[in-house]
């Protein structure tokens, strides 16, 4: 049987690590967040209070303490010393990420489980800045957290069976569907999703349609609970544009490539819902 999991450590505390956090807090696990600048550590201790809290007055969450005492917030790598597992969730950056891997690796007892949270860079690539790449495991979680059911656990090629039972454990102990995938980039989700997201872009690039009716069509036309234009706004432009380039660079099919106006919307800031405008407005 695998080892139980009762305390985790995320790395990055903004919207998907807050997010991570407060879904392992819910669950009854003791959860430690780690951000290097103390002004973005008190935004992340902000981000929870204010999801708990509202989950609490939508009757999700029964009481706001219980919860919130579970969490506690530190600047320093040694504060993760005594989880179970560590989940990165820093930007979407392979120097960064495999920055972090490498100073958890050092700091870290060899039995942690260190997974990542990324949405394209492949899980071998991180694994490589470890001394233990067996205990090295994606855990993709998709927003947001606290609502949504699913984990892609990405296995890399030395990932060990323990790893795998151990990432399987806690994505069911916080309430979540795992699903395996191989350590591509892309994994199940992405690699069908954003040539979706990417075309429904182009279309409204080339004027062929406008937003609100490119969005409507996919709705009422397909049943999909929102369109594709204000999905990209959900989940930021920013990450749209790095997993686009990712998989483009690894399968070199024009499909995953990001157009242009994802470009001009990132320099711009126009990241979506977390800036307040995006393919629309969310003042």
């Amino acid at each position: 049987m695998p080892a139980s999991v009762e305390r985790i450590g995320v790395v990055g505390g903004g919207f998907m690590g807050s997010g991570i956090a407060e879904a392992a807090a819910v669950a009854g696990l003791e959860v430690t967040v780690r951000e290097i600048d103390p002004d973005a550590l008190e935004r992340a201790r902000g981000r929870i209070e204010a999801s708990v809290s509202r989950g609490v007055e939508r009757g999700k969450i029964e009481a706001a303490e219980p919860v919130l005492g579970l969490v506690s917030y530190e600047t320093e790598v040694g504060a993760l010393d005594g989880a179970d597992v560590v989940i990165e969730a820093v930007p979407e950056d392979a120097k960064l990420k495999r920055a972090v891997f490498s100073e958890l690796s050092r700091a870290l007892d060899g039995e942690v489980l260190l997974a990542s949270n990324t949405s394209s860079i492949p899980i071998a690539e991180l694994a490589a800045a470890t001394d233990s790449p067996e205990r090295v495991i994606g855990l993709h979680f998709f927003s947001p957290v606290p609502v949504m059911k699913l984990v892609e656990v990405v296995v890399a090629l030395e990932t060990s069976e323990r790893t795998v039972d151990r990432a399987r454990v806690l994505a069911e102990r916080l309430g979540k569907t795992p699903i395996l995938t191989k350590d591509r980039s892309g994994f199940v989700v992405n690699m069908l999703l954003v040539p979706y997201l990417m075309a429904a872009v182009r279309m409204y690039e080339e004027g062929f349609a406008s937003r609100e009716d490119i969005d409507t069509g996919m709705k009422l036309g397909c049943g999909h609970p929102m369109g594709p234009l204000a999905l990209c706004d959900l989940i930021g432009l920013d990450v749209l544009y790095a997993v686009g380039n990712s998989l483009y660079e690894e399968f070199k099919r024009d499909e995953y490539a990001p157009p242009p106006l994802v470009k001009r919307m990132v320099a711009a800031a126009r990241l979506g819902r977390k800036t307040g405008r995006g393919f629309y407005d969310y003042g």
